[in-house]
């Protein structure tokens, strides 16, 4: 049979890649709602918000929670906790150097 009549599978794929690849980079958004209503009035809605992309058009456009989620970044956890001790370090450095400082009235030079 000829290729127009069962198609190309080959082609078919490359479309796909290119379209995929095509997402990613730029991006896709589907929004949509969904209402329940008894009698006219609102019991329930569903706002639905999909985004497909990828993780660099992402963090380009401002979208990195998955960074920050405890699920997501479990080690994550240690990181920020190690962060704010290395801070409170550079905190009472600080303040010992602006004492030192003071007590002489000039900076101290390495020798």
């Amino acid at each position: 049979m000829p290729h127009e009549l069962t198609g190309n599978p080959s082609r078919a794929s490359t479309g796909l890649v290119d379209v995929l690849d095509r997402v990613l980079d730029k991006g896709l958004v589907v929004a949509g709602d969904i209402k329940v209503s008894l009698a006219e009035v609102e019991l329930l809605t569903i706002r639905i918000r999909l985004m497909v992309c990828s993780i660099d058009k992402a963090e380009q456009i401002g979208l990195d929670w998955w960074k920050y989620d405890r699920h997501l970044s479990p080690g994550r956890e240690a990181v920020v906790r190690e962060n704010l001790e290395l801070r409170q370090q550079l905190h009472v450095l600080e303040r010992r150097i602006a004492a030192l400082t003071r007590s002489t009235g000039r900076p101290r030079r390495r020798r």
